[in-house]
Order: structure tokens, then sequence, then C-alpha cells
């Protein structure tokens, strides 16, 4: 069995700290390529069809993605994507080991729990993400959602989860050109930062006719 270090170390070895291009040109992407899903497949939230979708690369330990979901993301679900003119999916782009580790506990059980992990881990950030000891941090916070230690071990020992959160992250830096978190793509329209309510609305609200 893997020690806490020794699994940390794993994550470190892989795709997840593939070197980040130092600038890349701010660039919209085509609809259709960003509607192909990764290997894990896309958490869509929303109505298919809607005439809004909204792509969302983030990292769970990006401070900014984080004030995003506490802030923004809750009305914006409310709004547009529960009412069914909007739909959303977050996708994995980890910025360093720590962020792939979530995102594999929230892919477990064929990610049937998706955003309620993601939601809580983004909720929590400041009380694993940025102590000393993460993973046991990380870990002691997952038992909130069932997690034995057994479990999140195991979990953080799948290399074929770990190489797919891996491969979304890589396609969305090679095809897309994301270099930051968050990274929103409404319509295949770029929009980097935690932007807000009004900025994402100046993009939608012309799609919708309101």
């Amino acid at each position: 069995m893997l020690s806490r270090r020794q699994t940390l170390g794993a994550l470190c070895s892989g795709a997840a700290l593939a070197a980040m291009p130092r600038t890349a040109s701010a660039q919209n992407a085509p609809v259709e390529a960003l509607a192909v899903a990764g290997p894990l497949g896309d958490a869509w939230l929303g109505k298919e069809g809607a005439k809004v979708t909204i792509v969302e690369y983030a990292s769970l330990t990006c401070s900014h993605c984080a004030h995003f979901h506490g802030t923004t993301y809750p009305e914006l679900k409310k709004r547009y994507v529960d009412t069914g003119q909007a739909r959303f999916t977050l996708r994995e782009f980890p910025l360093d080991p720590l962020a792939t580790a979530g995102f594999m506990l929230a892919r477990a059980d064929a990610s049937a729990r998706y955003y309620p992990i993601t939601d809580l881990l983004f909720e929590t950030q400041a009380s694993w993400a940025f102590v000393n000891r993460p993973l046991d941090a990380l870990a002691q916070t997952m038992r909130q959602a069932g997690f034995s230690k057994e479990k999140f071990e195991a979990t953080l020992r799948d290399g074929k989860l770990l190489e797919a959160v891996n491969t979304v992250k890589t396609r969305a830096v090679d095809q897309f050109k994301v270099d930051s978190t968050p990274t929103f793509f409404v319509n295949g329209q770029r929009m980097p930062g935690a932007v807000s309510l009004e900025e994402l609305e100046k993009v939608m609200k012309p799609i919708l006719g309101a």
C-alpha cells in the first residue's frame, strides 16, 4: 500500500506536471470541438439542446475558481441552468497534484457524485488545499462524502483514472489554448477569469434573444 507521500508523488509524475505554456493567445473555440467529451464523459447540468452551452475548465485548488463557485455559480444555475436556458459542465484542469487528486475522487464511482464532491471541495478549499498536510486534510474532508481510508487510497492509486483526468487538461491546453483557471467557453466564446454573472449575461442574453 502506498504511503501518503508516495501517493502524492505518483500524482506528480504524470501529465499533471506537464509544463504550462508561458503565453497563449486568447481565442474562441469551435462549438463542435468543445462538445467532444473526455475519457470519463462530461457531467452536464441543464436541458439538452439549450441555446447556451457553458464549459468551464477549473482547478480544485484555484481560489478564483472557488470564489466563482461560491458566488456567481449558484445564481447562474438558478437563473439559466435550472430554467432550461443553458447547459453547464465543469471540466478538469488541475494546476497541481492535489487538485488532480481531488478530481480523481470526484470521478470515483463512475462520476455518480461529481458535483456534490466538487462543490464540497470548492466550499472547504481553505481547510484542505492550503494547510501543512494537505493530503491528510483532503482525506479528512472526503470522509464527509463517505470515503473510507481504503477507498480514498485506492482511488488515488487508480492509474487509468489519473490518465483520464490528465487527458482532459492536455486537450484543453493543446486544442483550446487554456492556460489559466477558471476559463469559460460560452457557445465557444472564451472568457478567462472568475467572471461575474453580469459579464456572462452580456454574452448569453443576445444568444437567448433577451
